[in-house]
């Protein structure tokens, strides 16, 4: 088991180190922490990658790229995650580690200083961001934005989640809108830019071989043209504990498959509550994996999906489930999605069942100590959730889940939304 140590190097400044001598390479991300919002998103969602296009001793990719290479093929890549109601905006490098440099050189104060250098001293031009860099990755990200429409089972589960939580911050898409990217000029993103970096709570994770203590001072020196900014408060999730009715909405497109997703609310089970644990073993009876009863009965047995799975979010405290369907079949399909939480809900669960989703759950977390892309996914979640529980601790935890703890879970859902994505005869 890695030594996991966390710390908090200034006010609203945290770092989260995994020692371990298990990978060749080390892992560093920075991260900035801010609420969701209509307004910002995709400015937010714009700044990494202008960061990533130059700085002021590297102005360019390519000088980016050529002090990349002497860090022994280094990489720095710009990240925008949506967690919960937290829009998680920053960079992660990946680095030969320390403890295998040929020269015995040190790799990580140096790459260190890098991502610094991208986050504090990027280049500008008549005091902002440079606008060929500006207008250029607005042009990208406008066009992932359009993109979206073109998977349509990821696009059925965001409309999905657009209209089950309109007014809320969880409605909001990871990377913004469209109309709200085209608005981007590089003087506004400039201020945010300055804002967020007043403003936003900072987490820092490393995985690799090198000492906690002297991990931290390395951090310490990057991240020391930060501006002492206040209020670096994690944002909070505004948790609805239950659906007060069902909203039925339809689109058409020219499709040939149909798409169903359904929005449930958890009765207020969040990671922060003690019976989560239960909530995930649940969700992976129910459609969370390929023994599911939604995989299983839905789809192998009745063939009335070409695809369905649920999904928990346990930050906002929702359950979608997603599913691909022909359209004469959207009745049977609901009904028969329904029946199967029904089947959970009475305890028709077969010890196979159950012990096959926990052996899933369980083998998720911990393989988790074997990839560091899934290890800076998950403290980073423990740090938004103010908890330092191990994968190892959350296992033991579902081992310890019973039956009746899964129906007891599958009973707080209440069916809040169903969006249906049809062809367009009618």
């Amino acid at each position: 088991m890695p030594n996991v140590t966390r710390k908090e190097l200034m006010p609203g400044v945290s770092l989260t180190a995994v020692h371990s001598q298990k990978f060749k390479t080390c892992m560093l991300g920075v991260f900035l922490l801010t609420p969701m919002s209509a307004q910002y998103a995709s400015a937010n969602a714009l700044i990494p990658a202008v960061l990533c296009r130059g700085t002021e001793r590297h102005p360019d990719m390519e000088s980016i790229n050529a002090a990349l290479d002497e860090l022994y093929g280094g990489s720095i890549d710009p990240v925008v995650l949506k967690m919960g109601e937290c829009q998680c905006i920053g960079l992660t490098g990946s680095f030969l580690d320390d403890a295998y440099a040929l020269d015995g050189g040190a790799i990580l104060e140096p790459a260190a200083k890098l991502m610094g250098e991208l986050l504090f001293r990027p280049v500008t031009e008549n005091g902002v961001f440079r606008a060929s860099y500006t207008m250029g990755e607005k042009q990208n990200l406008i066009d992932d934005i359009r993109a979206a429409i073109n998977e349509k089972r990821a696009y059925s589960v965001q409309k999905l989640v657009e209209i089950m939580c309109a007014g809320e911050a969880y409605g909001v898409a990871r990377l913004g809108t469209e109309e709200a990217a085209g608005d981007i000029t590089p003087e506004s993103l400039w201020e945010r830019y300055r804002t967020l970096l007043r403003t936003a709570r900072v987490e820092v994770y490393y995985c690799g071989s090198t000492p906690p203590e002297r991990t931290e001072d390395i951090v310490r020196s990057a991240l020391a043209e930060l501006p002492r900014g206040t209020g670096r408060e994690l944002p909070t999730c505004m948790v609805v504990k239950e659906a007060e009715c069902v909203r039925d909405a339809e689109e058409q497109m020219d499709v040939t498959q149909g798409k169903l997703a359904m929005g449930f609310r958890t009765g207020g089970v969040t990671v922060d509550s003690a019976d989560y644990p239960a909530m995930m073993l649940f969700n992976a009876v129910y459609g969370g994996t390929t023994t599911s009863k939604l995989f299983m009965n839905v789809r192998e047995k009745l063939s009335l999906c070409y695809f369905a799975s649920s999904m928990l979010d346990g930050r906002k405290g929702v359950m979608v489930v997603s599913s691909g369907i022909e359209f004469e079949k959207y009745q049977q399909a609901k009904d028969e999605i329904l029946a199967q939480l029904d089947a959970c809900r009475k305890g028709e669960i077969e010890d196979w069942e159950l012990e096959g989703a926990r052996r899933s759950v369980v083998s998720s977390l911990e393989v988790t100590a074997d990839n560091q892309g899934r290890q800076q996914a998950y403290w980073l979640g423990q740090a938004l959730n103010d908890s330092g529980e191990t994968p190892e601790e959350l296992a033991a935890r579902v081992e310890a889940v019973t039956k009746e703890d899964v129906m007891a879970a599958a009973k707080k859902l209440t069916l809040d939304t169903i969006y249906f994505l049809k062809g367009m005869e009618g």
